[in-house]
């Protein structure tokens, strides 16, 4: 017989966890019972995580709901990390990438002012580590987009917390163009000294250089295309599309480069891997698709906005303890003949269209 926790598999012995104060796991393992011990039990220790033990009836959302939401967040990323921990490392670095790394860092010598895309739901994950000293002293808009797939609350404190950073922050929808002409003329506006300078050096006024930089299918080309209000640069719900740096002009004061994603050619922070894997911002080859939707059960089970019961009403399938890859077992079961990479697709495809609701996957540090 077997204990299942989180979808891992221990041994039948008696088992007690303890989760301190910072979010980590810790275990003590006793020596196995004899044949007329009792059941084994799966005791919690301290911390504000609810049970994780097959056992639990109270409804997640909530025990989830005792809480501030700060301390909600902050479990679930711990919580993310340990599940992460015995995955196959998540790592995407096609070839085009390194050469387009190269040729972005030639033009930033003529840009102006650099726009750099993020993704609403994960913008930490979205976040190049060496993007800031790549544009130095350079002029900067974040532009957070698909901001509809996130609700107002988390734009009110994604907002809140870069304008204390100083960060001009745009929200945006790159399919139906909102925000796009705030940007355009924040862009301008941000920029305007350069023909200024030019004039007081007996030169005639040039249109602005704006570079719009960011990591792979954050929607960087779509946003081109709205701006433009025709199909420039190509586009599609995948990343890696985008291959080459191409120059577009919008109107007769401001030129806009569309690059390539870009992103890190190793990505040391695996549980931002985990989820530019379920924001389907990075490509599928590079991650176990099964393995991806089992952890997103895991956390949109501890989510603040969604809980068991929103996965339940979905697919009409209890979530026993709250292990992600039974529930995907199940699931596959019930709908796909046994095939579970077709259950975590279906998974996976539901939440990037929202049917759990419109849900951010971070919140900003502490």
């Amino acid at each position: 017989m077997a204990i299942q926790l989180a979808g891992l598999w221990l041994p039948q012995m008696a088992v007690r966890l303890q989760l301190p104060q910072g979010g980590g796991l810790r275990s003590s393992i006793s020596a196995l019972p004899s044949a007329s011990s009792p059941a084994p039990t799966i005791q919690i220790v301290g911390g504000r995580n609810p049970s994780w033990s097959s056992h639990q009836d109270a409804d997640t959302s909530d025990a989830l709901n005792q809480f501030p939401h700060v301390n909600q967040w902050t479990d679930l990323d711990a919580d993310l990390r340990y599940w992460t921990r015995s995955l196959r490392p998540v790592q995407w670095y096609p070839g085009h990438i390194a050469k387009t790394e190269k040729e972005l860092k030639d033009q930033l010598k003529l840009i102006d002012v650099v726009i750099e895309i993020r993704d609403a739901r994960i913008p930490m994950s979205t976040s190049h580590p060496e993007m800031d000293s790549w544009l130095g002293n350079r002029k900067r808009i974040l532009v957070l987009n698909r901001d509809d797939m996130i609700t107002t609350e988390d734009r009110n404190i994604w907002a809140t917390y870069y304008a204390n950073q100083g960060i001009k922050v745009v929200f945006s929808n790159g399919k139906l163009g909102t925000g796009t002409m705030r940007l355009i003329r924040l862009a301008k506006e941000l920029a305007a000294d350069v023909n200024v300078k030019r004039r007081a050096k007996g030169l005639l006024p040039r249109a602005i250089r704006a570079g719009i930089v960011g990591y792979p299918n954050v929607g960087k080309s779509s946003l081109i295309n709205r701006l433009l209000k025709r199909r420039m640069c190509p586009a599609a719900p995948r990343p890696g599309v985008t291959r080459d740096l191409k120059w577009v002009r919008f109107g007769k004061d401001l030129e806009l480069l569309d690059s390539p994603g870009i992103i890190p050619m190793r990505i040391s922070d695996q549980t931002a891997a985990i989820k530019l894997a379920m924001c389907d911002d990075i490509g599928e080859r590079s991650y176990d698709t099964t393995d991806v939707a089992a952890i997103l059960v895991q956390m949109l089970t501890r989510h603040p906005l969604v809980g068991a019961k929103v996965l339940n009403n979905r697919y009409q399938i209890d979530l026993d303890g709250r292990c992600g890859k039974t529930y995907v077992k199940k699931l596959a079961s019930q709908l796909f003949n046994g095939d579970s990479h077709q259950a975590a697709f279906r998974i996976l495809a539901d939440f990037r269209k929202g049917r759990f609701g419109w849900i951010s996957l971070e919140r900003p540090p502490a």
